[in-house]
């Protein structure tokens, strides 16, 4: 079992997409990381030796920042944009998306499931 940055690899797939279920490392930084590692991208995550599997660990460790450090950051942002009261912030703290997509429809993802109005009885 591999594990880097508190995150345990999936065992049968390609080390390439293995690396990608780290938070903070997709694709392209998984390519630079076995580039620089000198490794395939067709190795299995369970076919990595103890050298190989700590050299991934080492570059990872030194030059990127992931999962715990990431989210971090990623919620401090947030808040920031909240405190200072920014249009973003403002859509963060409605649970609104915030990249200006529409919300007239389409937008269930982050407004959740539909909430259906009820017509008021007329009074007699």
């Amino acid at each position: 079992m591999v594990r880097i940055s508190g995150v345990d690899l999936p065992r049968n797939k390609r080390i390439q997409i293995g690396l990608t279920s780290i938070f903070g490392i997709g694709n392209t930084s998984a390519d630079k990381i076995l580039t620089t590692a000198n490794l395939s991208p067709d190795i299995r995550c369970s076919d990595l030796t103890d050298e190989q599997v700590s050299s991934l660990r080492t570059i990872i460790d030194e030059s990127y920042q992931t999962e715990g450090d990431l989210r971090r950051v990623y919620s401090l942002n947030i808040k920031r944009l909240t405190e200072i009261g920014s249009a973003a912030g403002r859509r963060h703290r409605v649970n609104l998306p915030v990249r200006g997509q529409r919300t007239r429809t389409n937008a269930r993802t982050r407004k959740g499931k539909i909430k259906t109005a009820v017509a008021k009885k007329k009074g007699r």
